[in-house]
């Protein structure tokens, strides 16, 4: 049994922003294989599926960015699931936009979610997906940029990042997270590449 964790904020008018790149990618895994609907629980939004044969507890904490660790505990410890048994889907400054890394642990890089994770969990030995949404260039306009809504330009690279995330989502789900980052690699519908 696998915990996938979207990271994002639950305001209506929120839904959009960068931040939340994690809810837009768990959303499109759900829809593309047929998950229950999203239901509340563990003070998130929380849906149940399969993908190659790996039963999947899908979570959208609703605990706002800051606070997402509460929610992740509260399943994790319902289902007396390890912290390598989760993977937390999240944007990320460092990567261009349209790429994705898959690691294991590591620090939170100033993400708020992760850190409410690692605090909550007590270990960051849980799985990331990194979805990148690339660095404004400069410290002072990074929270503009996080909490700003994705452009219309940006939707040639992500629509399709999403859509080959939750194609390939098997393949994470099956442990291999090497061939899922090169599969979407050889997929990878990021600006430089479509540019």
């Amino acid at each position: 049994m696998l915990l996938w964790v979207g990271l994002g904020n639950p305001e209506p008018d929120m839904l959009r922003q960068r931040h939340n790149v994690g809810f837009m990618a768990l959303d499109r895994i759900a829809s593309r294989h047929g998950f229950s609907p999203w239901r509340r629980r563990f003070k998130g939004e929380f849906a149940e599926g399969s993908i190659g044969g790996a039963r999947i507890l899908a979570l959208k904490p609703l605990t706002y960015m800051n606070e997402s660790g509460a929610s992740v505990q509260a399943a994790a410890s319902f289902y007396k699931l390890e912290p390598g048994s989760i993977t937390a889907f999240h944007d990320e400054l460092d990567l261009v936009p349209g790429k994705l890394r898959v690691k294991l642990g590591g620090g939170a890089a100033g993400h708020n979610g992760l850190r409410s994770m690692d605090r909550m969990l007590g270990s960051q030995a849980y799985w990331r997906v990194r979805l990148g949404i690339g660095h404004p260039g400069s410290k002072e306009r990074v929270l503009g940029h996080v909490l700003g809504d994705f452009a219309k330009v940006d939707q040639g690279w992500l629509q399709p990042m999403l859509d080959d995330l939750a194609a390939n989502a098997g393949l994470l789900a099956a442990g291999e997270p090497e061939a899922f980052m090169t599969r979407m690699a050889m997929q990878g519908a990021s600006p430089e590449r479509n540019g």
